[in-house]
């Protein structure tokens, strides 16, 4: 939260700014108080508000007084705790690098603790708490420390968020490796990272509290300092004022209250992001929280109003024996991911556009060849795909399966392992054509149907169904999951295209809606039973475990026809591609051809999230290879993506099968961790080109 003061001619007089400023603390002391009083009385014991006063007073019966100290009293405390101290730090967040959107989340300060104790749990190790605040704290303040080191302070309000999303995404992609893995060390940490400030006394919440205590004194210290920082980095140096220790502290103060929020609850998500944007009308209304001094302890009691408001609010909205299954993050998550959305209509995009690829012309020879090969290695992958995994085969065995002569066990395991491997390369040829379309059509280098959020209401449609009908067939998949991307690419097409599809922004909007759709995934997921969690969870991390052939039939056919129609219309994509103008002087309509190109790609990506599960950063990475190799002409990109993206996938699908035999991990597990590099590398270089 940027506190630059507002002109002397708007201020009001500072005897008024006081009283003022003095009454709404006292209406947001009250707010909170009564959020608190409302969630005591909460719970799916029968305690009510005139049991709890009972208790208070020492006239309870000893059940119902044991309820209100042993659970929700700690609950009460740790939702106050979490909130004041993740509003704390997502307001030192935003005044340090005088950016909006900062905040533990989109920083991926609670990815970078997640995979940290995630580490932790899978080694066996058990720590104290103190010792897991620690771990949380050191990679919370990495994973930090690498997005701001890559967007660059003040460089661009889109672009440290969306340095921060795509960290998260690989960063959480590892995480969920690490819980297939193993399961049993890893036991809750799932249902923990959802956020939940469910507590079992007050053991926790009298550990954090001291660390909380000391980052807010610490900001406090500092604020001084970083009030100077919003007059800009020379203003701040002409000041005597360090810049770069100041913001390192900051960062670390702020880390490490996001520590401790993430060791008591797990993260609860946006609450950093709302509540200081919550607040900021007033430090332009009153000049006395216009100092960070005051600011910071007002968006600290917003935070705690946020957590409180959304668990009484989650409460009060599904019956009380569900919802104690129900993490409060969700419902946090949810309102952070609309919020995002909202912000990324409005902000300006100051970090100027994406990188564009420069016009390269290769020789047919060049195309030529990279087809060659391609197909070559494309043949070569496949084979060694059919032939390794649990069971290794020899060809012999699959010309005696192909000719049916093989006998029982080589049929089984090549029943099972050849659709797997098609569902492999046919859902990696159609992510890699739909981000190919997607891209030239919104002239976006950063767009593909994960990041676009396309990929995320695919799937949030698809485990809607897998979990409510979990004997639904595969075309049943495949139209829930055209439902969700459908509903999910009018949102963000929708948005964008009312501010001409500028590029950056396309992006954030499409980390919101992912954000929100991974939230309600996550619902369903706690709600459901474990068996179809699992499931859902498997699918999830891009795993073509268990597929057939009626799984695969949706998605070839779907691929062969935009493989079709984007060969049909090469010369209508080089020219979409190029500018607005262009098109509509050659009497294209442009409208009209865009909206078909990005319902073929949504098409495609929804049926391969349903044969594949969710992939992710294929649609990223193929086409830029694509345009690399053989230039911008989509008569060539479009066949050198499809192959690019069908040897990745099933590439990344056979490591996942072998590299740990006989455990598995999900190729979408395997591209996420080879695509954020990747896109982190996309935005460094559009930040130095631009």
């Amino acid at each position: 939260m940027a506190v630059t003061a507002p002109s002397s001619a708007t201020l009001p007089s500072a005897a008024a700014s006081r009283t003022g400023a003095a009454a709404v603390t006292a209406l947001l002391l009250l707010l909170v108080a009564g959020l608190a009083l409302v969630d005591i009385a909460q719970g799916t014991a029968a305690v009510g508000a005139s049991e709890v006063w009972k208790a208070f007073t020492g006239q309870a019966d000893p059940a119902d007084a044991s309820v209100v100290v042993a659970s929700r009293l700690p609950r009460m405390t740790a939702g106050l705790l979490v909130g004041a101290v993740l509003g704390l730090a997502g307001a030192a967040l935003q005044a340090v690098s005088r950016n909006v959107l900062a905040s533990p989340d989109t920083l991926s300060v609670n990815a970078g603790s997640y995979l940290a104790l995630g580490l932790v749990s899978a080694s066996g190790l058990s720590l104290p708490l103190l010792a897991s605040s620690g771990v949380a704290f050191a990679g919370g303040l990495a994973a930090a420390a690498v997005v701001l080191g890559l967007s660059g302070l003040g460089a661009g309000t889109v672009r440290l968020v969306l340095a921060g999303s795509a960290l998260t995404l690989g960063l959480t992609a590892v995480t969920e490796g690490l819980l297939l893995l193993f399961p049993r060390e890893t036991e809750g940490l799932y249902t923990w990272n959802q956020g939940s400030i469910s507590q079992n006394g007050f053991d926790g919440v009298l550990q954090m509290a001291p660390i909380a205590l000391l980052g807010l004194v610490g900001l406090l210290l500092v604020s001084r300092k970083v009030d100077a920082l919003a007059l800009g980095d020379d203003a701040a140096r002409g000041l005597g004022v360090p810049v770069r220790t100041t913001r390192v502290t900051a960062v670390a103060l702020a880390a490490l209250l996001s520590a401790a929020a993430v060791t008591l609850a797990g993260p609860i998500g946006f609450v950093g992001l709302c509540a200081p944007a919550l607040v900021r009308p007033l430090v332009r209304r009153f000049r006395a929280y216009s100092r960070a001094r005051a600011a910071l302890p007002i968006a600290g009691l917003a935070g705690a109003a946020l957590v409180l408001g959304s668990d009484v609010l989650l409460r009060a909205v599904i019956p009380a024996d569900t919802a104690v299954a129900v993490p409060t993050g969700v419902v946090t998550s949810l309102v952070g991911a609309v919020f995002l959305i909202v912000m990324a209509t409005r902000v300006r995009d100051t970090a100027g556009a994406a990188a564009v690829d420069k016009l390269r012309i290769r020789s047919r020879a060049v195309f030529l060849t990279t087809t060659t090969v391609l197909v070559v290695g494309l043949v070569g992958v496949m084979i060694a795909a059919v032939l390794l995994g649990d069971s290794k085969l020899l060809l012999g065995d699959v010309m005696n399966w192909a000719q049916g002569n093989a006998g029982r066990t080589v049929s089984f395991v090549l029943d099972t392992r050849v659709p797997r491997v098609l569902a492999a390369l046919l859902a990696g040829a159609a992510l890699a054509l739909a981000g190919t379309l997607v891209q030239a059509v919104t002239r976006n280098p950063l767009a593909e149907p994960a990041t676009l959020g396309v990929s995320g209401g695919a799937a949030f449609g698809a485990v809607l169904l897998v979990t409510s009908v979990p004997l639904a067939g595969s075309w049943g998949v495949a139209g829930a999951a055209f439902a969700g991307a459908a509903v999910s690419s009018l949102i963000v097409f929708g948005l964008a295209a009312r501010g001409g599809f500028q590029q950056n922004r396309l992006v954030l909007v499409g980390f919101g809606v992912a954000t929100g759709s991974a939230a309600l995934i996550s619902l369903l997921i706690v709600l459901t039973d474990p068996f179809n969690a699992t499931k859902a969870l498997t699918w999830l991390s891009g795993s073509t475990y268990g597929r057939t052939m009626p799984d695969v039939l949706p998605l070839a056919a779907v691929l062969a026809v935009g493989v079709a129609a984007a060969f049909a219309r090469r010369t209508e994509l080089d020219l979409v591609s190029l500018d607005e103008d262009t098109p509509r002087l050659l009497g294209l309509s442009l409208g009209r051809g865009r909206l078909g190109f990005l319902a073929l790609s949504v098409l495609l990506s929804a049926t391969a999230v349903a044969a594949a599960g969710t992939i992710g950063f294929v649609g990223l990475v193929a086409p830029h290879a694509a345009r690399a190799l053989v230039g911008r002409q989509h008569a060539r990109v479009v066949p050198v993506a499809v192959l690019l993206g069908a040897v990745l996938v099933c590439m990344a699908d056979l490591l996942g099968r072998t590299v740990i035999a006989p455990a598995q991990l999900g190729a979408g597990l395997m591209t996420a961790v080879i695509g954020t590099p990747y896109f982190l590398y996309l935005l460094v270089r559009s930040r130095r080109q631009s």
